[in-house]
């Protein structure tokens, strides 16, 4: 007679646990591993004449781990990189994590402040860059009171620059144990890497990426764009945006190879994909546009498939539609630096097959459906969290959970805890859901421009703007462009008995106090529209905006 008496708990709770057997934390630190060992003579870098096989590729990593870890550099501690795509920052991706630390890829298109400010506020116990950025380099240091060292790359492609650092990279490495036994984490919640993004304020944020993240993210893209070993995979979208949106462990969790490319210039892209047989690249639409307006006799004429991922700011239809007829394949992803870049994407449908090719661009233009290593995804009132129907028109805000999403804001526990109000991630932008499921943004509740794939804070560029002598007031709206897909358009009020001022004047001036890619390419003057309450009509000045 079979017992009666109920087990305390459930049977599967007794003798099943968890150990070394049957767990471990996810990290893509595993990747270059396998790849090591599956395919240790394929190559997975080029860059120019030099190509680095998977056992070479592990081997540089580990010489780095070695090294750092020799200099008391270890868990918790932050590495800043600041360098093109190139493999020394590929490397990073990999050496740093495997001693513990955190790697900060820094913007190479940040001014001198902006560098300081990540340097001291991520606390960089080592600083590698490129000589090609020494003097903004130079002059962040400069504000530090406690620089950390610094290491120099000194690439043989890049002429210029001056050598700042105590050693270069290459004899940095030489000296590590190319044998070096790095211990994975024990933890998968354990940081792995530290990307800052001046949100909708003109202070920095720190995104902290965790090990699970960037595996799972990483997978997600292989899922998505359909990597494998023989994926070819060229390197025209920042390694410094979100870690190349995870591409930097994607690429090598499918063992495919990666073309490294300094400089990204139609007259280096086309070349790389025919000579290289280049399958899969990533850009924001500025990239995409470059590519379409190239001369015919550079970009010839493709005898393969290549697909092209783009996201930052909505690519036009226009652009989509230009580059599938160019022979390109062309996938919309959205996400943001919080969400470790892609978080969803435009899935192609089979019914969209009779489509022409314009009515096609326009579907594919949408955001899309959740990543498949996403958990969910809606789009809701603000406050109320309540979801908006399902039909194309009830505007709501974007919001995201699951493993994708960062641990958090960098000692801004405030922020951090906004982010995630009523256990959401709220992205800030504002959109719809079609019948089919599909979001499309429609608006950024908090004026970001997005400009060549960089986020640019419109309060920033008016604090910049506030201080000139001469102006009263400003404001900062986005203006499409159709090289850069969008542009900061500044309006601007002089102070009475002010003299005369240009606008060529008033650009000189920002690009005098601020990093270029930030300044308004466009300034009007006038009285601003205002709320009853005195509050900017922002709004207003997007319509006159995109009337000029």
């Amino acid at each position: 007679m079979l017992a009666r008496n109920k087990p305390q708990g459930s049977i599967y709770e007794t003798g099943l646990g968890k150990g070394p057997a049957n767990f471990a934390a996810l990290s893509p630190l595993d990747f270059i591993v396998r790849a090591a060992e599956t395919y240790p003579d394929k190559t997975a870098i080029i860059y120019g004449e030099t190509h680095t096989s998977n056992a070479e590729f592990y081997a540089r990593c580990r010489r780095l781990a070695s090294v750092l870890s020799a200099r008391g550099i270890g868990s918790g501690d932050t590495v800043s990189v600041m360098a093109p795509n190139i493999p020394a920052l590929l490397e990073a991706h990999y050496g740093v994590p495997m001693v513990g630390a955190v790697i900060n890829a820094i913007n190479t298109r940040l001014d001198a402040p902006a560098v300081a400010f990540i340097l001291e506020h991520s606390e960089a116990k080592l600083l590698i860059a490129d000589r090609e950025y020494s003097d903004v380099v130079k002059a962040g240091l400069a504000r530090m009171e406690n620089p950390p060292p610094m290491i120099d790359i000194d690439d043989p492609l890049h002429e210029g620059g001056a050598l700042l650092g105590e050693c270069d990279y290459e004899a940095f490495i030489a000296g590590g144990d190319a044998d070096f036994a790095w211990v994975p984490p024990a933890d998968e919640w354990q940081a792995i890497a530290l990307n800052y993004t001046s949100g909708t304020t003109g202070d920095p944020k720190g995104v902290v990426f965790h090990h699970r993240g960037a595996y799972l993210n990483a997978i997600g893209n292989v899922i998505v764009f359909g990597l494998n070993a023989k994926s070819v995979y060229l390197w025209t979208l920042p390694m410094f945006h979100c870690n190349g949106w995870t591409y930097t462990w994607g690429v090598t969790a499918a063992c495919g190879t990666h073309v490294c490319l300094r400089r990204v210039d139609p007259a280096l892209i086309f070349p790389a994909i025919h000579e290289y047989g280049v399958s899969h690249m990533c850009g924001a639409p500025i990239v995409l546009n470059m590519m379409i307006h190239a001369p015919e006799e550079l970009q010839g004429k493709l005898n393969h498939a290549v697909e092209v991922a783009t996201g930052g700011a909505a690519p036009p239809s226009s652009v989509i539609a230009a580059m599938e007829e160019m022979g390109f394949n062309v996938t919309h992803l959205y996400g943001l630096t919080e969400c470790y870049g892609p978080a969803t994407y435009c899935a192609w449908q089979d019914d969209w097959d009779h489509l022409d090719r314009e009515e096609q661009a326009a579907m594919m233009a949408r955001q899309g459906v959740i990543y498949p290593t996403l958990q969910s995804l809606m789009v809701a009132d603000a406050e109320t969290l309540e979801e908006v129907p399902s039909d194309g028109k009830s505007i709501g805000e974007l919001m995201l959970r699951g493993n994708t999403v960062m641990r958090g804001y960098l000692k801004n526990p405030g922020a951090t805890e906004k982010a995630f109000a009523g256990g959401w991630f709220h992205t800030g932008d504002l959109g719809v859901r079609h019948s089919d499921g599909y979001v499309e943004i429609k608006d950024r509740s908090k004026d970001i421009i997005i400009s060549g794939g960089e986020n640019i804070s419109s309060l920033e560029v008016e604090d910049v703007l506030f201080k000139h002598p001469e102006i009263m007031e400003a404001a900062v709206v986005a203006r499409s462009d159709e090289k850069w897909g969008e542009t900061p358009c500044a309006f601007v009020t002089l102070r009475p008995g002010a003299g005369k001022l240009s606008a060529e004047e008033v650009i000189a001036w920002c690009r005098d106090n601020m990093a270029h890619y930030k300044c308004p390419n466009t300034v009007v003057f006038c009285d601003l529209p205002k709320t009853s309450t005195g509050k900017v009509q922002k709004f207003t000045l997007r319509e006159r905006a995109e009337a000029l």
